[in-house]
């Protein structure tokens, strides 16, 4: 089973589009909201290198912004 993890923040349309995304293929997601747990964003930026949302991470490896192709294919669709 993938361990998927969705990093956002409230203001990021993305983020909702990225969660409907994974929510209309049934894929089951943690999500973390980075305004509240500042660690967790501090983590986020540390290891990818960024401080952009949404961050989603899939068994371990980033996908830094909503890129459909990309997701579908680290999700095997």
């Amino acid at each position: 089973m993938m361990h998927v993890i969705i990093y956002t923040m409230p203001m990021c349309q993305y983020c909702g589009v990225a969660k409907q995304f994974l929510a209309e293929r049934g894929i089951g997601f943690i999500e973390y909201d980075l305004s509240k747990d500042h660690n967790k964003m501090a983590e986020i930026v540390s290891r990818t290198g960024r401080a952009s949302v949404p961050v989603i991470e899939i068994d371990g490896e980033f996908i830094v912004g909503f890129d459909k192709h990309r997701l579908a294919r680290k999700l095997g669709m």
